[in-house]
């Protein structure tokens, strides 16, 4: 790359984004969380440009949630956690309907891999947790049926329904997986809320949903990856079904209305 000062091409937008991908490489491939970034100075010299192009590459890896930018500091490489990921497949499910069908296609992928790994790795703690989290949702569930403290059993299913999977990702011991449970997380939680409209127009109920993780979970411990990956293939399945059945009564005569808050895994 050749400063304009040099003679070469001048600097630019496809300058600073030629940086940012090659120290890209250099900080995935080479740098641990927590590192510094050498100088402003040294990067214009390595790449042979200006400190301003360096400046705005660096900003754009910020951007993409790899640096962590302090004034007065050096840019230190972030501990990965998906979040930039994470915002644009939010972005995606509310501005394009499609948005949430290709975030199911995606679900079946990861997560059926998911239970089949945890089936056959995951240690007793592993498996410990992803009960603990099925628990949370058969005694928010009993509460909800009861009637009682309606608004916060909904809170308390919904954060044990995505503890489930998370419990899960995790016992399968494999990190990029894990990583991209945790890209998930939040439009999960989204696409929960049009799942759930369409689970009771198709008649079923919340103690379907925690059948269907029983199931999930009664295979890992046996494990059977291929029960495993049987019951969570039937049980997104259905969860696209039921998001099917939410959309079409969202575009409905009367239009697209919110659906209620509550966790459907």
């Amino acid at each position: 790359m050749s400063n304009a000062q040099d003679g070469g091409r001048p600097e630019g937008p496809t300058a600073a984004s030629s940086v940012a991908d090659h120290l890209a490489t250099h900080i995935l491939e080479k740098l641990e969380p927590g590192s510094s970034l050498p100088s402003e100075a040294d990067l214009a010299s390595q790449y042979k440009v200006s400190r301003l192009t360096v400046r705005e590459a660096v900003k754009m890896l910020a951007g993409r949630g790899l640096l962590e930018l302090a004034r007065g500091r050096r840019a230190v490489v972030r501990e990965p956690d998906g979040s930039v990921f994470g915002d644009f497949l939010v972005a995606l499910i509310q501005q394009d309907p499609k948005g949430i069908f290709d975030l199911v296609e995606v679900r079946k992928s990861l997560e059926i891999q998911s239970a089949t790994l945890a089936a056959k790795h995951a240690s007793r703690p592993g498996v410990a947790a992803i009960e603990a989290a099925l628990r949370g949702m058969r005694e928010a569930e009993a509460e909800l049926r009861d009637g009682s403290g309606a608004d916060e059993a909904e809170l308390r299913f919904h954060r044990s329904d995505i503890g489930f999977h998370e419990a899960l990702a995790l016992a399968s011991g494999n990190r990029v997986l894990i990583y991209m449970f945790e890209a998930m997380a939040v439009p999960l939680q989204e696409s929960f809320y049009i799942s759930r409209r369409g689970h009771e127009l198709r008649g079923h109920t919340l103690e379907d949903t925690v059948s269907a993780h029983e199931r999930i979970l009664q295979a890992v411990m046996q494990g059977n990856g291929r029960k495993a990956a049987e019951a969570m293939r039937s049980h997104l399945e259905n969860t696209e079904r039921d998001i099917r059945a939410a959309m079409a009564m969202m575009a409905g005569p009367r239009g697209r209305t919110e659906p209620p808050p509550l966790s459907r895994g």
